[in-house]
């Protein structure tokens, strides 16, 4: 009954979420760049989306992932940002525990699909370019829509475990997160029970997700890079590293930031440095990813692009003729 009447108080608790206590000019600056480029964020994602949808062309297991990859981008950073902004606006600086491990358990769960998918997407340019003649029958659609399921699955499965072990932390003292987020890190240092089996559990998971998936990737980049630099003319190294490059990009940035907040044996870092980090994360991230690819495959999207907007247009065109009819 003990167990149960802490776990009930736990539950009805409301935490202050900080934000980035300033002047109320750097607030009015940060709002309006938070919702720039969540604005952005949400364009960018999307345009792939439609653009691979509507193009019979694209319809490839790179940019299959890509869409999953767009997809999850739009969610994980819908899944803080509004409430960021609510919070530097000051309409929306309490919530409850319930929301709060909600929030956290969809940000990590996403965060974790994530590193799946780019280890997925490393392992397709690696049958792509190193056995690019069994490419078409070893990655099929079956086994492409397989991989991203699993992808998803996974992500979602080894979070639960952390969320069902904080589900279960009990707070006394001030309820204040120094951040404008519910992160892990946080909410361990507010805890007054024991966070040591947390911690544990939190370096385990962050070993299985960020790490495993990370080496996958690094492999699978190893073989992709000893093959492109044995093809003897320049043009065709140039072509096939154009293919795995963006892709690159996006490993290094991701993986760079990821591995600084959770593969570590303590949360005793520093929660305003964390928080920076974060935005790089949650905010940034999702926005450069569009671009970056876009912006290295630019000769079949923009193609792709133009046959859009010609097809609009004749639409519209068809559409006048009628009205005047």
């Amino acid at each position: 009954m003990a167990g149960t009447e802490i776990r009930n108080q736990t539950s009805m608790q409301e935490f202050i979420l900080l934000g980035f206590p300033s002047t109320w000019y750097f607030q009015i600056f940060l709002i309006v760049v938070f919702s720039v480029m969540y604005f952005l964020t949400i364009i960018g994602n999307m345009s792939i989306i439609v653009l691979v949808r509507t193009h019979p062309h694209l319809h490839t297991p790179m940019y299959f992932f890509l869409c999953n990859l767009s997809f999850l981008e739009i969610w994980y950073t819908t899944a803080c940002v509004p409430k960021a902004i609510g919070i530097m606006l000051g309409t929306s600086k309490t919530i409850s525990f319930t929301v709060c491990l909600l929030q956290l358990f969809f940000l990590l769960s996403m965060g974790s699909t994530e590193c799946f998918l780019l280890a997925v997407m490393a392992y397709d340019r690696y049958l792509a370019i190193c056995h690019p003649l069994r490419y078409s029958s070893l990655m099929n659609r079956t086994f492409s829509v397989h991989l991203a399921l699993l992808s998803w699955l996974c992500g979602f499965l080894a979070i639960s475990v952390l969320a069902a072990l904080i589900s279960r932390l009990s707070f006394c003292g001030p309820k204040v997160i120094n951040h404008f987020l519910c992160d892990i890190d946080a909410l361990i240092a507010l805890s007054c029970t024991d966070t040591r089996f947390v911690e544990l559990a939190t370096f385990i998971v962050s070993i299985i997700v960020v790490v495993i998936s990370c080496v996958i990737t690094l492999v699978s980049y190893i073989h992709v890079i000893s093959t492109i630099l044995r093809i003897p003319s320049s043009q065709g190294r140039q072509k096939a590293f154009s293919t795995c490059s963006a892709h690159l990009t996006v490993v290094t940035i991701w993986y760079g930031s990821t591995i600084f907040l959770y593969v570590k044996p303590s949360a005793q870092n520093s929660l305003d440095l964390n928080k920076t980090i974060n935005i790089f994360n949650t905010v940034v991230t999702p926005l450069l990813n569009p671009f970056i690819y876009t912006l290295r495959n630019k000769e079949e999207v923009r193609e792709s692009v133009k046959k859009l907007l010609r097809a609009m247009v004749l639409k519209g065109g068809k559409l006048k003729i009628t009205l005047c009819k």
